[in-house]
C-alpha cells in the first residue's frame, strides 16, 4: 500500500486536505493549519512528558492522597495504604478498582510508552501493527486514569460531618493528577506515523 508520504503528499491534520510534500512546514491552503509530514521532535517531546509523568508519580505514591479525621483523630493514607484499608474493611471490589486505576494502569502506561519510545529510538520492539494498537490502548485508557482522584474528591464532598468525621484531599492527589496529565501529553506528542516508518527505516 502506497502512503501519502511515498506519493509525495501531506495530509493536513486539521481539514484533511492533501498538499504537495514541498508544503512541509508551511500553512494549509484550505484552512491555514500547519502542515507537517512528521511532527518535529516528536520522540523528544514524548520522552520529556513521560519523564515528567514518572517524576510526578513518585510523590503521588509517597505522599498522603487523603486525610481522614474521625472524632478529632486524623489519619493520612497513601494510595496503597488506602487500598489496604479498603480491603481490610471488606470492600475488596472497591480496593481492586482503586488499585487498578491508581497503580496497575499508570505503571502499565509508563512501561508501554517507554517501550514504544525505546523501540522507535533504537529500531527494536514490536512490529508496527502491534505498536499502533498499544498506542491506541494507551490513549484510550488515559481518560480513566483520574478515577482515584475523582473518588477522593467525591468522598471529600460527601463525608463532612463536622467534628465527627471528615475527609480532605492530600498533596498526592495533585501529584497524581499531574502524572496522569503528563502521560496523556506524552501519548499525544508521539506521532503515530513514526510507528509505521520504523518498519521501513529498520528493514
Amino acid at each position: 500500500m502506497t502512503t501519502a508520504r511515498e506519493a509525495g503528499l501531506i495530509a493536513c491534520p486539521s481539514c484533511g486536505a492533501l498538499e504537495p510534500m514541498a508544503a512541509d512546514g508551511k500553512s494549509c491552503s484550505r484552512c491555514g493549519g500547519r502542515l507537517w509530514s512528521r511532527r518535529p521532535q516528536a520522540l523528544q517531546r514524548a520522552a520529556a512528558w513521560l519523564a515528567l509523568g514518572l517524576l510526578a508519580y513518585v510523590p503521588a505514591n509517597l505522599w498522603p492522597i487523603m486525610r481522614t479525621t474521625t472524632l478529632g483523630r486524623g489519619e493520612d493514607n497513601t494510595i496503597l495504604g488506602g487500598v489496604w484499608v479498603l480491603a481490610h474493611h471488606g470492600s475488596w471490589d472497591l480496593a481492586v478498582v482503586v488499585f487498578l486505576a491508581s497503580v496497575a494502569v499508570p505503571v502499565a502506561k509508563f512501561c508501554v510508552l517507554g517501550a514504544l519510545l525505546w523501540g522507535l529510538a533504537f529500531g527494536i520492539g514490536f512490529e508496527p501493527h502491534k505498536r499502533h494498537r498499544l498506542h491506541e490502548i494507551v490513549e484510550y485508557i488515559g481518560r480513566w486514569s483520574m478515577l482515584d482522584v475523582f473518588v477522593v474528591a467525591i468522598l471529600a464532598a460527601l463525608v463532612q460531618v463536622g467534628p465527627l468525621a471528615s475527609i480532605t484531599p492530600g498533596p498526592a492527589a495533585g501529584a497524581f493528577g499531574l502524572s496522569v496529565a503528563f502521560t496523556m501529553l506524552s501519548a499525544q506528542a508521539l506521532d503515530p506515523r513514526l510507528l509505521w516508518d520504523a518498519e521501513k527505516d529498520h528493514a
